[in-house]
């Protein structure tokens, strides 16, 4: 594969390891050539580097696994998922897991990433509804100005809404860039 084939969450054999790439840039500088900076966490590890790979250098693909898991808990060494076919329980380290700890609830549905059979991270539905648990009333009259305010959902994160999101409302949150979507009354 090319390096820009390479997607956020897809992984390479490369420097004698397993290696996932956690964030891609593309950068075109008005002199020279382009070039894609690219930040990657060693699967086995833990380590996190960042290279610069010239635009269309070939890389050595991982082989990428998705399978159907259910998240159950978090104590103090985890997050604990089940498989769904097989009902084999999985540990992850929030090191492993980064923001998306940020939005997972109990009993719901992920996608279990396994990297050349190794597991290593989950991918979340793009847009889930939480329930504001605390948010600061907002002002009348000042709802059309396009402010926003934090609010406590769910599961314990702090996120921007808009004035008009209230304590108790539902809203969809984009998973990805953890940004309010919609009103999902």
């Amino acid at each position: 594969m090319i390096i820009s084939e390479l997607k956020k969450g897809g992984a390479i054999n490369w420097k004698h390891g397993v290696w996932q790439a956690i964030d891609i840039t593309f950068v075109n500088p008005g002199k020279g050539s382009a070039f894609y900076k690219v930040k990657l966490r060693n699967v086995e590890t833990g380590q996190v580097v960042e290279n610069t790979f010239k635009s269309g250098e070939s890389l050595d693909e991982a082989t990428v696994a998705y399978m159907n898991a259910q998240y159950l808990y978090s104590d103090g060494e985890g997050y604990h998922f089940m498989e769904n076919d097989t009902f084999e329980q999985v540990v992850l380290t929030e090191e492993v897991l980064g923001d998306v700890t940020k939005f997972l609830k109990e009993n719901s549905d992920v996608k279990l990433q396994t990297i050349n059979g190794k597991a290593s991270g989950v991918q979340l539905p793009p847009k889930i509804v939480f329930e504001i648990i605390d948010a600061p009333p907002g002002v009348k009259g000042d709802s059309a100005t396009g402010k926003t305010i934090p609010a406590t959902i769910d599961t314990g994160a702090i996120i921007q809404v808009p004035l008009f999101c209230k304590t108790g409302d539902k809203i969809r949150i984009n998973t990805d860039t953890g940004e309010y979507v919609e009103r999902a009354n």
